[in-house]
């Protein structure tokens, strides 16, 4: 069963990387962070990296916490097995606490014994926006120290990786949707209007706009023009 420790270590940990998500921080920043959070929270990690892969696309190494892990990643997708590879393309959860003897992936685990100290290996699937998935994967040095205690651990990280990564993919959605509404010349025009007149922030004022259009069921668009022409004094206010 997990300890109550590693459960502690693990909330505070995933605390911080929800305050990187409210931030604002850029998908490399989070992915890095659960990488490091991994080595703190995971019982029997010492490396670690997140990769993902999108359809019709070569894997990409988001973040890694050092050329071991990396290098282990990129012999999983030469040797086509692994615990990455696993969780990628057929959302399988191994854990090899033990490479040494009797290896889930023998032609990883030749080239991973003879090229680097890790002894041990597990990998976890995470979501990570549409059409797009990935792996969190985590290796010890010494055999049987990934233990089911830390694999329970690992886990709970995956999982809130996936929470994290999808809340910065609709926080970046929404902003980027935000900043075009803005470039357009007739949105930006009464978005500066309603922050003037009415005293309140471009959010704000683009949240008005938002909420007539939806309660009118007419285009956004139209309903800043209305708001910039004001050619009906004795209109309803739309926003």
């Amino acid at each position: 069963m997990t300890s109550s420790v590693s459960l502690d270590q693990a909330a505070a940990a995933l605390r911080q990387l929800a305050e990187l998500v409210y931030q604002g921080e850029s998908y490399s920043g989070i992915y890095e962070e659960i990488c490091r959070i991994a080595l703190q929270v995971v019982p029997g990690c010492d490396h670690a990296c997140i990769t993902t892969i999108s359809a019709g696309r070569s894997p990409r190494l988001e973040a890694t916490t050092d050329e071991v892990a990396a290098l282990i990643d990129r012999t999983e997708w030469e040797v086509r097995e692994g615990p990455c590879v696993d969780a990628i393309l057929t959302d399988r959860f191994d854990c090899d606490s033990d490479i040494t003897k009797d290896p889930t992936w023998p032609r990883l685990a030749e080239r991973v014994l003879a090229l680097t100290p890790v002894r041990g290996m597990v990998g976890y699937r995470i979501t990570a926006g549409p059409q797009k998935v990935g792996a969190l994967n985590l290796f010890s040095d010494a055999p049987d120290a990934l233990s089911m205690e830390g694999a329970e651990v690992g886990a709970i990280l995956a999982s809130f990786a996936s929470v994290a990564i999808t809340a910065a993919r609709e926080k970046s959605g929404a902003e980027n949707l935000l900043a075009g509404l803005i470039n357009n010349r007739e949105i930006g025009k009464a978005i500066g209007v309603l922050m003037v007149t009415e005293g309140i922030t471009d959010d704000e004022a683009f949240e008005r706009l938002r909420t007539a259009s939806n309660h009118l069921n007419v285009r956004l668009a139209e309903i800043a023009r209305r708001v910039v022409a004001d050619t009906d004094p004795g209109a309803p206010d739309l926003v």
